[in-house]
């Protein structure tokens, strides 16, 4: 049920006693009309249903009559009275009662519709809202206390329909703000300050004249909550759309702060409220969508407010927290301590042999996603830590971990659901015959028992390895870790481990232009068989990652494992596939690097990406070698399959489902490796370019023909790009090899600044 123009012009007339001209506006709630009288005066006539009560209408005339009597009258506008003395007047029309008001026209020009918008407009904007929220210290009314939507106080309630955000990174981005939101926000939020607000000082609410703020208008979100929200709101809409957001935000709480004082607290959670107000909205649009509202108010803000979002979660909060205590004469919370104590302690008490990366130390404190904060305000793009595959405080894979620890872990020797219900959805990834789990807290530990279980099995002991490969930091994983044991301080090859030639197509024997390259690579594991059969003996293993990682981020020849596959279980040995750091979707073309090379290994190992960087692997088996392992011997791992564990795992393969990651990963991958090679033309430092989806090495060299590794120049790139903000690393033998294994929420806009600081950086050398 609605109003026509000429309806409303003929209530005027009747309840108001004036000739007026309407025109209808947009509104979210209410009918709103712009009316103009014979003589040129302007005023606005609002009409609400029942659908909000009586008293709430009540409580907005309260609360303007409130601030008409204050030093701050002249920003708002005026209720008039009806023929009656009455400001507000009740229509029954049909079965619905409508609540009709007559309020006084503000002039001014929308903060929306403004192109200019100095700093002292925003340092304006916050004093008018704090000399507002002075005034309201001493009003009340019980109306405003509700359970409203918009209330930032409950955001959590935004989570019910982040379902309806269709897009997969901009769900993600939402829901990692209201995890931080619960994390940061709601358990402290109850003990700030609270007061009755007008909640809704957004872009198209607030009117300005040059720098100035001239006036305020719709009640209608009103509400008794956290003071700090009202400036949040503020900060949110004042952001949007500017070149600095966070200057922005900053000149706003300036103001305010100037006006009302606000207290280090409610400051220090002025980010996480901006980022929940943005959620609220974008949630709101996306459930309006699937509604099929066709009220363009509900979509006014929805390109703006992701907009921003995507600038917002590059922002690292402490900077937002520091830049908003520095405006308000607060201790700052940015030093500039160079380490230097924290370095010693760590020397102290830390193994002397864990090297930190980079020369200008990082001490990292925050994850979102692809992006990790430092504790002096910087931001940086995280391009190699692969360990937290679907992203860095994946709000599906937090709340199942959070949810399950705060309910049970334990032991498997307990039956629980959790364990069987991931063996079953882990193992329906894998080829049939690869069917039985067993759980551990780390690939190194997941290469140990692949091994053993492979060598009972085979009941050989030999080992056939790749030269140059990594499986890990136990003994057994150290004792078949060329990259180890070859290395300053290593132990040397043990007798029983026998390294065949790293299948490199860049740097080794056999090319990329020889079509039987990987069957001559293949034939030197043959070799190695051979000579152990000379001396009575067979290979009980060969393990190898399917792409190869510290061995220079190289993917294997076509046909390699099949052909090697194929000599050593006619030795009787076993075929291990080391997928600690290629699978779940990494290498996007395939699920498993495994598949890339159309084999079925006897056994797969997994790690890393298969909790998101928490302590979880894996090693999948046949029910045959399941059946001989299962000897009387009891492998028993206390944390191995807990309850918190399998839900982690559980959530990492909803998410690379559900977010459709795979194809992400090829599409970004690609995208990247096509940028890579661009450069490549561009820069001679850049010689060969590989790898699958976001599994990628850049190879650099002095010179293409004699293939001299550009040593120290790579390094220099890797510091420079940092200082942009984009964190690297170096791999491969010769150290060489740039190793991008980003989390998979990498996107193609990170892809596009890591070309172009890579570009920028190589053009500085």
């Amino acid at each position: 049920m609605s109003f026509t123009e000429k309806e409303i012009e003929s209530l005027v007339k009747k309840y108001y006693l004036l000739d007026v001209k309407a025109k209808a506006l947009t509104g979210e709630y209410e009918f709103n009309f712009l009316l103009t009288a014979q003589d040129g005066t302007k005023y606005i006539f609002k009409a609400a249903s029942d659908e909000h009560s009586y008293d709430f209408f009540d409580a907005q005339i309260k609360i303007v009559q409130h601030l008409s009597n204050s030093e701050v009258a002249d920003k708002f506008f005026q209720y008039i009275p009806n023929s009656s003395g009455e400001l507000m007047t009740v229509l029954q029309k049909g079965d619905r009662k409508f609540y009709l008001r007559l309020i006084t026209f503000l002039e001014g020009k929308f903060w929306c519709n403004t192109s200019e918008r100095p700093d002292a407009l925003h340092i304006d904007l916050g004093n008018v809202l704090g000399r507002m929220d002075k005034v309201l210290q001493n009003f009340s009314h019980p109306a405003m206390h509700r359970h409203y939507v918009w209330d930032i106080s409950n955001a959590a309630d935004a989570n019910r329909k982040l379902h309806c955000i269709k897009d997969h990174e901009l769900r993600r981005i939402a829901g990692y703000f209201l995890l931080q939101f619960e994390t940061e926000v709601l358990p402290v939020i109850s003990s700030l300050r609270h007061a009755y607000l007008h909640h809704d000082a957004n872009d198209t609410n607030i009117l300005v004249q040059g720098d100035k703020v001239v006036g305020l208008i719709d009640f209608s979100d009103m509400v008794y909550t956290a003071l700090i929200n009202n400036l949040a709101v503020a900060c949110t809409y004042a952001m949007m759309n500017h070149p600095d957001p966070l200057f922005a935000a900053t000149l706003v709480v300036q103001g305010y702060h100037k006006a009302y004082a606000l207290t280090e607290q409610e400051i220090d959670l002025l980010y996480y409220l901006i980022a929940a107000r943005l959620c609220i909205s974008v949630t709101q649009s996306a459930w309006n969508a699937s509604i099929e509202t066709n009220n363009e108010h509900h979509f006014i803000s929805e390109k703006p407010a992701w907009e921003l979002l995507y600038k917002l979660i590059r922002i690292n909060p402490i900077k937002a927290q520091d830049s908003f205590r520095k405006v308000c004469g607060f201790k700052a919370i940015i030093n500039n301590d160079d380490y230097t104590n924290l370095l010693e302690e760590r020397k102290e008490h830390i193994g002397r042999n864990l090297s930190i990366s980079y020369q200008q130390k990082l001490k990292i404190v925050r994850g979102a996603l692809q992006y990790l904060y430092d504790d002096k305000g910087n931001t940086f793009v995280d391009c190699v830590n692969n360990p937290s595959h679907v992203g860095h405080c994946h709000p599906v894979v937090v709340k199942a971990m959070q949810k399950q620890i705060a309910t049970l872990n334990t032991n498997s020797r307990y039956l629980h659901n959790n364990i069987i219900d991931y063996a079953k959805r882990l193992t329906a990834t894998l080829p049939p015959s690869l069917s039985v789990c067993y759980f551990t807290n780390s690939g190194s530990e997941a290469n140990d028992l692949a091994v053993r279980i492979a060598r009972h099995f085979t009941k050989q002991k030999d080992i056939i390895v790749l030269d140059h490969a990594y499986h890990g930091t136990s003994t057994v994983a150290m004792e078949m870790s060329p990259y180890k044991f070859d290395s300053k301080g290593g132990f040397g090859q043990m007798p029983w481990i026998h390294k065949a030639m790293n299948p490199d197509l860049y740097r080794g024997p056999y090319k990329y232009n020889d079509r039987e390259a990987g069957k001559k690579y293949a034939a030197d594991v043959q070799r190695i068989i051979e000579e152990l059969k000379k001396e009575n003996k067979a290979p009980a293993v060969f393990i190898c990652e399917t792409l190869l990682g510290v061995g220079g981020q190289i993917p294997l020849p076509p046909n390699y494992l099949k052909e090697v596959y194929k000599h050593v279980r006619a030795a009787g040995g076993v075929c291990i596939a080391d997928e600690v750091q290629v699978g779940f979707g990494r290498v996007g073309d395939a699920f498993w690097g495994f598949e890339l090379q159309n084999v079925v290994p006897d056994i797969v190992v997994m790690g890393k990406p298969i909790g998101n960087g928490h302590p979880l692997a894996a090693v999948v088996i046949t029910n045959e070698i399941a059946d001989a392992f299962n000897n009387g011997l009891e492998y028993f791992n206390t944390f191995g399959g807990n309850p918190v564990s399998m839900a982690a795992g559980l959530a990492v393969l909803d998410v690379i489902q559900h977010e459709e990651m795979q194809q992400h990963a090829k599409e970004t991958g690609e995208y990247l490796m096509d940028g890579l090679r661009k450069l490549m033309n561009k820069h001679p430092l850049i010689s060969e370019v590989r790898g699958h989806g976001l599994f990628i090495g850049a190879e650099m060299v002095k010179d293409r023909n004699t293939l001299e590794p550009a040593l120290p120049e790579i390094d220099i790139v890797v510091e420079k790009v940092k200082t942009k903000g984009y964190l690297l690393s170096t791999d491969g033998p010769l150290h060489n090899v740039l190793k991008i294994k980003p989390p998979l929420p990498f996107n193609k806009q990170n892809a596009d600044e890591l070309l172009q600081y890579l570009d920028e950086s190589l053009s500085e050398l």
